[in-house]
C-alpha cells in the first residue's frame, strides 16, 4: 500500500468522521470501498472472492481507525470468519497515517492469529505476495485431506440436552449417513446443553468459534444431528459461507442419490419439497442440493411468492401421481395374492444386510453395498422349496432411528407393502455394538405402521464378524435365528424356520 493512498485514506477519514475501508486482491486491485461509522464497517457479501480449495480468500482488508485504537474483536472475527489475507488497521493522527495493526491467521491452530503493531505507518516492512503465498502453503500443509480430493468436507455438530453416550452414539451414525452421501467428516463437535439457544442452538460465541474451528480445518459443511428450523438454518446461514444441512437434509440427499424406480424418486422428491418449502429464502427453484450461506438474499418478496407457489403445485402434481402409483401397486398386489403364493418380508436396521440376504436366498443379483441405504426400491424375488413350493421374498428400504417426517408418510405408500406379508424377517446386524437400539428403533416405526402383531423371525445376520459363542447366546436370548449372508451353508436353520412357520402353522390351523 502505497503512502499517498494511505494518506489519503487517512485525510477522508478524518474529514468524515467515518471509518474507510478498502478491500484489495492479490493483484493489488481495489475490489471494495467501504464507508463506515465512527466505530466500525460492514463488509458486504462476498460472492465474486468465494472461500474455494485455497484456505484464504485472496482478499485484505485495510481500514481506518479514527483514534488510533489496535484492532478491534470485530476485526479479529472478520478475519477468521471470511478467511481474509490479512487485517490491517491504519490508526489515524492529526488527519494522517499514524499507528498501524496487522492481523493474519496461522496454520497451526496453536493459537489463531498473529498480530504486528507499529507506532508508524511508515516504518512498516511487509512484502505482502511472498509472505501470503508461504502462509497459504503452510495451511495447505497443515491439511488433513489431499487437495484433490473433491469431495464436500463436514464437520459434524451434534447439540443437545441427551446424555453423552446418547449423543455419541447418534454421531457415529451421523458419521456413516454422511460416509454413504460421499463426504468426508474432518472432525466431530459435540456440545451437551441444559436448555438449547432458540436462534443458534449454542451460544453466537459458541456458534462463531464453531464456524471458525470448521473453517481452519478446511470444511465447507457444517452437519447437524439434531434438525434445524427454518429460521436456525438461515440464522447459522447468515454467519458463514459454509453450506448448513441437518440430518434430516442429510437422509434426504442420500435418498435422492439412491432412488431408482418411478416410485422411490416420486418420494424422495415429494419429500425433499415439503421439507424445503418452508425453508425458501429466495433460492428461487435452482435451490442448490444442500442450502445453506452468504448470497442467499433473493430479489424480492413476489419472486418468493411464485417459488413457493410453484413448489406448492409441483408437490400436489406429485401427490397425485404417487396415488396413481400407490392404484398400481395394490394391483399388483391382488394378482400375487391371487396366486396364494406366500409372502415374506424382509425388514431391518439400515445397513443390516437385507439386500445381501434376499441374493443369498434367491440367488439373486440386487445391488449391494456397505453403506447406509445402498437400495432404496422394493425388490421382490421367488424362493422355492421342495415339493413345489415357493414364496415371494420382499426386500424393504432399511429403517433408521429420527427418519424425517415428511419422508416417513412419503415412504408410508411402500412399507404398507409389508400389511401384506404373511410373516416379517427382521434382521440385524449382530456386529454392530448398537444392534439392541436398532431393534428398538425398528419396533417402533412398525408400531407407527400398526404392524406390531404381524408374524416375524428375528434373525442376527454377519455372525462371522463375531464369536460362535456369542452368536448361540444371541439365538437363546432373543429365540432368534443366526446367519451370515455371505455364507450360503449357514442358510438352513433360516429356511427351516420360514417353511416351519409358513407351511406347519398353515396345516395346524387347518387342523383346528
Amino acid at each position: 500500500m502505497s503512502p499517498e493512498l494511505a494518506r489519503y485514506l487517512t485525510e477522508l477519514s478524518h474529514e468524515l468522521h467515518r471509518q474507510i475501508g478498502i478491500l484489495v486482491n492479490r493483484s493489488g486491485g481495489i475490489t471494495h470501498v467501504i464507508v463506515g461509522d465512527a466505530k466500525g464497517i460492514f463488509i458486504p457479501a462476498l460472492e465474486e472472492y468465494p472461500l474455494g480449495r485455497k484456505a484464504l480468500r485472496g482478499l485484505r482488508l485495510v481500514h481506518t481507525h479514527l483514534n488510533e485504537e489496535p484492532l478491534t474483536q470485530d476485526d479479529l472475527t472478520d478475519l477468521a470468519l471470511l478467511r481474509l489475507d490479512l487485517v490491517a488497521a491504519i490508526g489515524i493522527r492529526n488527519g494522517l497515517p499514524g499507528a498501524i495493526s496487522i492481523a493474519y491467521l496461522l496454520p497451526n491452530g496453536l493459537k489463531p492469529y498473529e498480530i504486528i503493531h507499529e507506532e508508524s505507518f511508515h516504518n512498516l516492512e511487509l512484502d505482502f505476495l511472498p509472505f501470503v503465498r508461504s502462509l497459504d502453503d503452510e495451511m495447505e500443509r497443515n491439511r488433513v485431506f489431499s487437495p484433490d480430493d473433491k469431495r464436500e468436507r463436514a464437520l459434524l455438530v451434534s447439540v443437545s440436552n441427551l446424555s453423552k453416550y446418547e449423543q455419541e452414539d447418534s454421531v457415529e451414525e451421523l458419521k456413516e449417513l454422511a460416509r454413504s452421501s460421499d463426504v468426508l467428516v474432518l472432525d466431530t463437535v459435540i456440545q451437551r446443553l441444559k436448555a438449547l439457544n432458540p436462534r443458534y442452538l449454542m451460544g453466537e460465541g459458541k456458534i462463531k468459534e464453531l464456524i471458525i474451528t470448521a473453517l481452519n480445518q478446511g470444511a465447507t459443511l457444517l452437519i447437524f444431528d439434531q434438525e434445524l428450523s427454518p429460521s436456525q438454518i438461515k440464522a447459522v446461514g447468515e454467519l458463514t459461507e459454509m453450506k448448513v444441512v441437518d440430518r434430516s437434509q442429510l437422509i434426504l440427499d442420500i435418498f435422492a442419490r439412491r432412488a431408482h424406480s418411478r416410485d422411490g424418486k416420486v418420494q424422495v422428491e415429494l419429500a425433499q419439497l415439503k421439507y424445503r418449502l418452508p425453508r425458501l429464502t429466495g433460492k428461487g427453484t435452482t435451490m442448490s442440493r444442500l442450502m445453506g450461506g452468504i448470497g442467499g438474499r433473493g430479489p424480492g418478496e413476489m419472486k418468493l411468492e411464485i417459488d413457493r407457489r410453484r413448489v406448492r403445485d409441483r408437490i400436489s402434481l406429485l401427490e397425485k401421481e404417487l396415488k396413481s402409483l400407490s392404484e398400481a401397486r395394490k394391483q399388483r398386489k391382488h394378482r400375487r395374492a391371487a396366486t396364494g403364493i406366500p409372502i415374506v418380508s424382509i425388514i431391518g436396521y439400515t445397513n443390516a444386510g437385507k439386500s445381501t440376504l434376499l441374493n443369498a436366498l434367491t440367488k439373486s443379483c440386487v445391488f449391494v453395498e456397505d453403506k447406509l441405504f445402498a437400495t432404496l426400491d422394493t425388490a421382490s424375488r421367488r424362493l422355492r422349496f421342495p415339493r413345489e413350493r415357493e414364496v415371494v421374498v420382499t426386500d424393504t428400504v432399511g429403517f433408521i432411528r429420527n427418519l424425517p417426517k415428511d419422508l416417513m408418510t412419503a415412504f408410508r405408500a411402500t412399507l404398507e407393502e409389508l400389511e401384506d406379508a404373511d410373516f416379517l424377517l427382521h434382521l440385524v446386524d449382530a456386529s454392530n455394538p448398537r444392534f439392541e437400539q436398532h431393534m428398538e428403533s425398528v419396533e417402533n416405526i412398525l408400531r407407527e405402521l400398526h404392524l406390531e402383531d404381524k408374524p416375524k423371525i428375528v434373525v442376527f445376520n454377519k455372525t462371522d464378524k463375531i464369536g460362535g459363542e456369542e452368536a448361540k447366546n444371541l439365538a437363546v436370548r432373543y429365540n432368534a435365528v443366526t446367519v451370515s449372508a455371505l455364507n450360503p451353508s449357514t442358510l438352513s436353520p433360516l429356511l427351516n424356520a420360514i417353511e416351519e412357520h409358513i407351511w406347519t402353522d398353515k396345516l395346524e390351523a387347518v387342523k383346528v
